[in-house]
């Protein structure tokens, strides 16, 4: 057994290196799950006048509604004339009322990606000079809520669902046809499209609330249910309940008149019809993602949708009917154990399984990350490599199952060599007068008990039979290897779908690696124009010791500069530390280092004007922040300044 799955898995590892060198060697732009690039007034600068409006340009288009961006003054209140208008291409305006006082203002917005994932943000800019301001919380992002817990709970649901129910009907028409009147394997697949159609509900009742407030009283409100079934998600969901009545109808026949067929030709006609309309209905249930999901947006989506519902499909055939195995193999009646010739067919089935979703993996791979630095440098891609380490973890759990599967006896087999010493070993059940189970004999009335006892005395033996055929079947030590492989399997498989749920989630690397860069790309003009802006990660090693610290010079040259220091915690909100210093240094002409102590203006912000700046060259600034009495940390970056 192991010369004839070594080569394969020998195929499979170069395949997936071949086919992923290729697709990440040749990446080009594209964008999903969109993400802010700019904004105009920029992020914490201070501006002498009012603006008239606020922009904001993201990554891809995106949905708003007349709320998703929103401008609050020092007090919170709203200052913002009229809903949002897109002004160019992906970027988005509102006009803000006249005779705006001096101040900090905090922009939150709260939109909808192409991609059908709500994202949300905000930021400070100020005018005249920074404030205290009482705006917090503005523009939570959907999945910190309780509402969105609760959508991904039912996203979750529904992938796991959607599992069972393809690859629980899969493994019953392709691999184990005596299945369709087991009625464990029957429950399971019912229980799938029960959870599908019930999590699908679930999700459209949420979506309205999930895409905008975030808030439970919100769930039940038709106004919002009306807008989410004109968007492209409410459509999906629609559709895949439309869809789910179709399958119910398939399980029906599945499990109703294709069980009761007794003739090979008409059962034969009639596994092929249930194929071609199980097949159907399948990859339009998984159509209802890839439409709506990151494979409906951004860089070829024409080839993604298409390769998406083969992926589903693969991990449905795979993970679903492993399902259903471990079912047939714990729970299956003594009487219809699952036959060794089922197991070698699911095996197959599985290994085709594997290689398309190595296929369909490395072009989503490619297609999200776009380069090898994704897989370390973006949240997506370090989940991605999780999921990666968990596949190859199933399949290594997988190769030992198919050695079990390699070594496993027919049932059925076994049964028929051991029924005559069994029926031997097997005592006749005795009860009180030894009674007979055979009828009354001829001239003899029965006794008004009799009739009772007879059908006791049957269902006794039935027990016994039962049991004799249940230990034969566990007898065999490779089927109770096979079925605690497999069990490891579906444990694995269960984490590995949390996973995929997660990373459905996230924003993909690529879009996440090109905000970065047009992030970068605006400070460095902002440099040119005579302005410096340097961004230093920092940690002191405290208990609440992470954060960021921004420190733009202006005019950035010769001479006397305004200094303005920001320091934000990681979910970018400002961090009140106690103390921060900052020292320049130019190695090159033995200058500095030079001290410069802002004054502390308001929470989070720093401040120093007429810093000297005594000559042009790569100055080495230092700033050191203190977060509480013993935890310091100082972190540095060289910036041309002159």
């Amino acid at each position: 057994m192991t010369r004839t799955i070594t080569p394969r898995l020998r195929t499979l590892v170069l395949l997936l290196i071949a086919v992923t060198g290729a697709l990440l060697a040749g990446a080009g732009p594209a964008s999903a799950h969109a993400a802010l690039t700019g904004s105009d007034p920029a992020q914490g600068v201070v501006v002498d006048k009012a603006p008239t409006q606020v922009s904001l340009t993201f990554s891809e288009k995106v949905a708003m509604s007349d709320d998703s961006l929103q401008v609050l003054d020092p007090r919170g209140r709203k200052v913002q004339a009229g809903p949002p208008v897109n002004v160019s291409g992906t970027t988005y305006a509102v006009k803000l009322k006249g005779g705006l006082a001096k101040g900090t203002y905090t922009v939150g917005y709260q939109v909808v990606s192409a991609d059908s994932h709500p994202v949300a943000g905000a930021y400070t800019f100020s005018i005249g000079a920074p404030s205290q301001t009482v705006v917090s919380g503005i523009a939570t992002a959907a999945g910190d809520t309780a509402v969105g817990r609760l959508y991904s709970v039912g996203r979750y649901v529904s992938y796991a669902g959607f599992i069972v129910l393809a690859g629980g009907a899969a493994f019953v028409l392709a691999c184990w046809q005596r299945g369709s009147g087991v009625r464990p394997l029957q429950r399971l697949v019912v229980g799938g499209w029960l959870a599908l159609t019930a999590s699908t509900l679930w999700l459209l009742l949420l979506r309205g609330s999930y895409a905008s407030s975030g808030k439970f009283g919100d769930v039940l409100d038709l106004n919002l249910l009306g807008q989410v079934l004109q968007t492209k998600t409410g459509a999906a969901l629609v559709s895949r309940l439309l869809l789910l009545a179709a399958a119910a109808l398939f399980i029906a026949v599945l499990f109703g008149a294709y069980d009761r067929r007794e003739e090979e030709a008409e059962k034969r006609d009639l596994t092929f019809g249930l194929a071609i309309g199980g097949v159907v209905v399948a990859a339009g249930l998984a159509a209802s993602w890839a439409m709506a999901e990151h494979a409906s947006t951004g860089l070829q989506p024409g080839l993604a949708m298409p390769v998406d519902v083969l992926h589903l499909l693969a991990v449905a055939a795979w993970l679903g009917g492993l399902t259903a195995l471990l079912v047939a193999l714990y729970r299956a009646p003594a009487d219809t154990p699952v036959e060794a010739a089922a197991v070698h067919r699911f095996s197959r089935l599985a290994f085709a399984s594997v290689l398309t979703l190595v296929a369909t993996g490395a072009y989503q791979s490619w297609r999200q990350l776009g380069s090898w630095s994704a897989f370390t440098e973006t949240r997506y891609g370090q989940l991605l490599l999780v999921k990666i380490a968990l596949v190859a973890l199933l399949v290594g759990i997988a190769w030992i199952s198919r050695r079990w599967t390699g070594r496993l006896a027919d049932p059925a087999a076994e049964a028929g060599r051991s029924e005559q010493p069994e029926k031997e070993a097997v005592p006749a059940p005795a009860s009180a007068g030894q009674e007979s189970v055979s009828a009354p004999a001829a001239g003899q009335k029965a006794a008004p008990g009799d009739g009772e006892r007879a059908a006791q005395l049957a269902r006794q033996r039935a027990a016994v039979d039962a049991a004799r055929q249940k230990r034969l079947r566990d007898a065999d030590p490779n089927r109770f290897g096979l079925r605690r492989s497999v069990l490891a399997e579906a444990g694995v498989a269960v984490v590995l779908l949390a996973v995929t749920t997660w990373l459905t989630q996230t924003e993909p690397g690529r879009t996440e690696l090109e905000a970065k860069a047009a992030s970068s790309s605006s400070r460095s003009s902002s440099s040119s124009s005579g302005a410096l802006t340097l961004d230093m990660p920092f940690d002191t090693g405290g208990t609440d010791g992470k954060g960021l610290v921004r420190i733009d010079f202006d005019p950035a040259r010769v001479g006397g500069n305004e200094m303005h220091v920001y320091v934000q915690r990681p979910n970018g909100r400002a961090f009140d530390v106690p103390e921060v210093k900052v020292a320049l240094t130019l190695a090159a002409k033995s200058i500095g280092p030079l001290p410069v102590t802002p004054d502390h203006i308001t929470t989070g912000h720093w401040a120093a004007s007429g810093v000297q700046i005594p000559m042009a060259g790569d100055w080495k600034v230092a700033v050191t922040v203190r977060t509480s009495d013993i935890d310091q940390a100082t972190v540095s970056k060289n910036a041309q300044i002159g």
